[in-house]
């Protein structure tokens, strides 16, 4: 059997970051599905022309459908979605990438630009939640 260097428990301690692992593919299954769905034009069509109705061919939670409309990309996260899958949400939006991962900050799409152009964010206070309390 193969050791591991840490607890999969640790990757849980890691401040603004959620792993996807299993549990969460599990989790976000059929969001995913309706996320891969909007990689044919029909749907994205079908989508764009009535939202709730077309969330509602798949057997998504309701607070995942929700998420979707509002476009919270952080909730959706929390409800075990993939950043791969929900990049084709925004994507169907025509959201650039720097909109979608910005949207998930305080900061705004330029802002959030200057910020990695400037080397990101800071590591320190950043290492571990259980650290900060």
């Amino acid at each position: 059997m193969r050791t591991r260097l840490y607890s999969l428990e640790e990757l849980n301690d890691i401040p603004g970051t959620t792993v996807f692992n299993a549990i969460r593919s599990r989790q976000a299954y059929h969001l995913h599905k309706f996320c891969m769905s909007l990689m044919q034009e029909e749907n994205r069509e079908a989508f764009k022309a009535d939202e709730r109705a077309y969330l509602d061919r798949f057997r998504m939670s309701d607070e995942q459908k929700q998420a979707v409309l509002d476009r919270d990309f952080t909730k959706l996260i929390d409800l075990g979605g993939n950043i791969y899958f929900l990049v084709k949400l925004s994507n169907t939006d025509g959201w650039s990438t720097q909109k979608a991962v910005s949207s998930m900050t305080d900061l705004t799409p330029d802002e959030y630009a200057a910020m990695m152009r400037a080397g990101g964010r800071s590591p320190e206070g950043q290492r571990s939640i259980k650290g900060k309390n």
